[in-house]
């Protein structure tokens, strides 16, 4: 492949994975319409689901908010009953953020509703095309970290 072709791909596929992002964004929004929660609180929820309960700090680190951002996201959350702060066993000074069955039941939910949603969007691919886009996607995923 010629270096502009080349170009043109990439170009393309930037595109489209904007526009991808963009719909998952809209689709994820109109799923949290039945839930009394925010995105900003489903992403924070997401993230305790997949790594366990961390502190304020660590959880402000990994969706990209201030501290005093993530304190009012999880005040309002905790009022919800969707977490809870603890403290640290091992040093009493550090609160960690712990997830609540409620807020995993939220989660759970929402994310089988997005693979339903997915499933119906896949139904026209074969296995095999399921398979590579899977594969590539785990890759592209590997290659941005």
């Amino acid at each position: 492949m010629d270096e502009v072709t080349h170009v043109e791909h990439v170009a393309k596929i930037e595109k489209e994975l904007r526009y991808i992002s963009g719909l998952i964004k809209q689709k994820g929004r109109e799923m949290l319409h039945n839930y009394k929660i925010t995105p900003p609180q489903f992403i924070a929820l997401q993230w305790l689901s997949e790594e366990g309960d961390m502190t304020i700090g660590e959880l402000s680190s990994k969706m990209y908010l201030a501290f005093s951002t993530t304190t009012d996201l999880i005040d309002r959350m905790e009022r919800n009953k969707l977490v809870q702060r603890v403290k640290d066993e091992k040093d009493r000074r550090v609160v960690r953020i712990h997830l609540l069955e409620e807020g995993k039941r939220i989660i759970d939910e929402v994310i089988k509703k997005r693979q339903v949603y997915l499933q119906d969007v896949l139904v026209n691919f074969s296995s095999e095309e399921i398979i590579t886009l899977k594969e590539n996607l785990i890759k592209l995923h590997q290659e941005m970290r």
